[in-house]
């Protein structure tokens, strides 16, 4: 018999270290998987880029499909077994990229990612169960933390790897996942009691059934659409940061990667160390709001650079809108029981999936439109204004839909 779930900070322990080794072996194989493409692609970079759009398509809509039928296995038999499953089948899934003869093989394995990644909507509904409500908002911007670490420590080994094998990082990061399964079997313990358990129902573990839930408190719809349009957004800068730089300031990969990290670190500084103090002094919802203004202004500072320099100086706003989401999640897990955490996860993870289909391709084609235009009108930081306007609008919904939220 599964023992009772220890003390909330032990708990948040096992959860933090499960969450850090799967974005460890997720960001293993972010510098190689473009380049694997490219080589079955026979070296076209056209082609390439056309397929690494499908990928990223296709993982979205997996994680629109399948997410709140995770959410809904997880409110029903635990948050253990799914986040187990979760890291069993992304260790599945690398094996099959590493052995792929051919790039259909390899988006095989991203769509079987895209089923079975659901560590990160679980992990939340795991630390909404152990953790008291005052104190859910510093603990995502613990778990941002986290994933903050392996997204810096991930990509330097897994280019590392690259270098010697471009299918050695899919073999370390099988390796990661199948090792963190092992050890949530052995060692991670149930957080959610048998008594909060919900019934499974097909009817609402389906996108359309999930996002119902939203709808049954106007703060949760209304906070569910700041985030859509803030997930929008936010695809500004995985779709662009590599072309947008390369075009306007002439950077190399090398400069990009440094970016990266720079990003990377600035991130994980802010979830762990402002996040939980700022929602403490201030309160969940000004945090969310402030941290949104920052991430519209870095969005600005992005847009109107024009040197990379200045481009730079847009980081640290960038990472400051990072203590938004947490916040918000804060708010959002208030709204309902014990029962539901796990469902609401799993609704959230669809808002984010819809945003996934649409941000990559919406921003991409800005960017287009923007450097394309007669009569010399140059407008490449288009996408960048987008955005701002978009997390604007997120933060003044936002604002109005929780006035009378402490």
């Amino acid at each position: 018999m599964q023992s009772p779930a220890p003390p909330g900070r032990a708990a948040f322990a096992f959860i933090f270290v499960t969450v850090m080794l799967d974005m460890l072996a997720l960001g293993i194989v972010i510098p190689v998987l473009p380049k694997l493409i490219t080589v079955f692609q026979g070296g076209n970079y056209g082609n390439a880029a056309q397929i690494i759009g499908i990928f990223g398509f296709g993982w979205a809509a997996m994680q629109f499909f399948f997410s709140p039928v995770m959410g809904g296995l997880a409110d029903r038999f635990g948050r253990r077994p799914v986040i187990i499953l979760s890291n069993l089948g992304l260790g599945c899934d690398y094996l099959v990229m590493a052995l792929a003869p051919s790039v259909e093989w390899l988006l095989l394995g991203r769509l079987i990612s895209g089923i079975t990644a659901a560590t990160i909507s679980t992990a939340s509904a795991y630390i909404a169960d152990v953790t008291p409500p005052e104190q859910r908002a510093g603990r995502y911007g613990m778990l941002g933390a986290a994933f903050g670490l392996g997204f810096v420590i991930g990509p330097a080994i897994g280019g590392f790897l690259g270098d010697v094998d471009l299918r050695l990082p899919f073999w370390v990061a099988s390796g990661f996942s199948l090792a963190n399964g092992i050890y949530g079997l052995f060692v991670l313990p149930e957080s959610l009691p048998r008594a909060n358990r919900a019934r499974f129902d097909w009817r609402k573990a389906n996108p359309l059934g999930s996002l119902k839930l939203l709808n049954s408190h106007h703060i949760l719809m209304a906070l569910a659409i700041a985030a859509f349009l803030q997930r929008i957004a936010h695809d500004a800068l995985p779709s662009l940061t590599v072309i947008y730089t390369d075009y306007r300031y002439g950077w190399t990969p090398s400069e990009v990667g440094g970016l990266l990290a720079v990003v990377g670190i600035s991130q994980m500084l802010v979830s762990a160390l402002l996040t939980g103090r700022l929602v403490k002094k201030l309160g969940e919802r000004k945090v969310m709001l402030f941290a949104m203004v920052m991430g519209a202004f870095g969005f600005f500072v992005y847009a109107t650079a024009t040197s990379g320099l200045m481009f730079i100086a847009g980081v640290p706003f960038i990472a400051m809108w990072g203590m938004g989401n947490p916040a918000m999640q804060a708010i959002m897990t208030k709204c309902l029981g014990p029962s539901e955490q796990g469902r609401l996860q799993g609704a959230l993870s669809s808002v984010s999936g819809i945003g996934g289909l649409i941000g990559p391709i919406l921003m991409t084609q800005t960017f287009a439109f923007g450097i394309s235009q007669p009569g010399g009108l140059h407008l490449p930081g288009t996408p960048y204004i987008l955005a701002t306007i978009m997390v604007l609008i997120a933060a003044a919904l936002a604002a109005r839909m929780t006035a009378n939220h402490a």
